[in-house]
């Protein structure tokens, strides 16, 4: 029987991986994240399962490679913690394409319509008995201008959202789905014409930062942004200064440029050593979730059985349709 490590699992990843795995493989969970200090524990191991906030860089990928590892199974979309180019043609990756775009779309909204409605901030209100709804007005989201960034699979179920909210779509994508009825336009266009920003695109070398001091200098006054794909396409430094000057009337975000080290993570007895994200969590106009978009039922069941299908085909010496290198990243 094959042997998997996996790492930084809680009690939800082991519900459907121990359901669907049905004996085939030897599972054997890991708290702590795959990184330089964690991986001498896969000698032994004939495959191991990471996550997004695993440190999987070159040192990693040579000891996985040393240790015998055949293969690297992210159970994840994402993969931009993964060194492909040291991974190449040493250690196989596959990842889980897409699990639910319903339920990180569904957050998205959910998160705009948080930020827009105050919605926290009065369910903290009626806890202690208080009634008043001073200062707790929003906008009305029908005829306003989404710009999706991003027009892969979650983005288009977030724009059909949007419609269904009266809302007008505009979009922009390095590569734009063909036949969609999209409204593509230049970013450009998108940052200036956008009452609400929504991210939903790949962190890569030329999306790192794409909202930086510049695109922000380039919105209207008042623009919502929402961030549920990866943190690092955020500058925080910028936004907070678009949020002070009022640039920015509400960021809506469920993931942080540097969570690696807190996400997914209890740390409400420990003294977070991060003034930028102590900032970001005291402004009132930021609703912050600790990227949780993913967690449904339906798309923790979906990861588990891709993933248990990926490690399948490679043992089984079957073509690895999920697999992603360096020089075909989102085959």
């Amino acid at each position: 029987m094959k042997r998997i490590a996996f790492f930084d699992t809680k009690p939800y990843d082991k519900i459907w991986f121990d359901e669907y795995n049905d004996g085939r493989y030897e599972i054997v969970y890991f708290e702590g994240k795959l990184n330089r200090n964690t991986v001498g524990i896969t000698a032994g191991f004939d495959g191991v399962c990471g996550f997004v906030n695993d440190d999987i860089n070159a040192d990693v990928i040579n000891s996985l490679v040393k240790n015998n590892v055949k293969i690297l199974a992210m159970r994840s979309a994402g993969y931009s913690n993964v060194d492909l180019k040291a991974a190449e043609g040493r250690l196989p990756v596959v990842r889980v394409p897409a699990y639910s775009p319903y339920a990180v779309a569904e957050h998205a909204m959910g998160l705009l319509l948080t930020v827009n409605r105050k919605l926290a901030r009065a369910v903290t209100r009626t806890r202690d008995f208080n009634f008043s709804i001073a200062g707790l007005m929003g906008v009305d989201l029908h005829g306003k201008t989404v710009g999706v960034i991003g027009t892969g699979t979650i983005g288009r179920v977030f724009i059909d959202i949007c419609r269904g909210f009266g809302m007008k779509v505009i979009a922009f994508d390095p590569y734009p789905a063909k036949d969609s009825g999209i409204d593509y336009v230049t970013l450009n266009e998108l940052f200036s014409r956008s009452d609400i920003i929504s991210l939903h695109c790949p962190l890569t070398d030329s999306s790192y930062h794409i909202l930086n001091e510049a695109a922000f200098s380039l919105m209207k006054k008042g623009v919502f942004i929402i961030n549920t794909s990866r943190g690092a396409l955020v500058d925080t430094t910028a936004l907070l200064n678009a949020l002070n000057s009022e640039k920015v009337r509400g960021a809506a975000l469920d993931v942080y440029e540097e969570e690696t080290d807190l996400f997914f993570e209890d740390m409400s007895g420990t003294i977070i050593k991060d003034d930028t994200l102590a900032l970001l969590i005291s402004n009132p106009n930021v609703v912050l979730t600790s990227h949780q978009a993913f967690l449904t039922e339906e798309a923790l069941q979906a990861i588990a059985k891709v993933t248990l299908d990926n490690l399948d085909d490679y043992f089984a010496d079957k073509p690895l349709k999920n697999a992603v290198t360096r020089s075909n990243p989102n085959k």
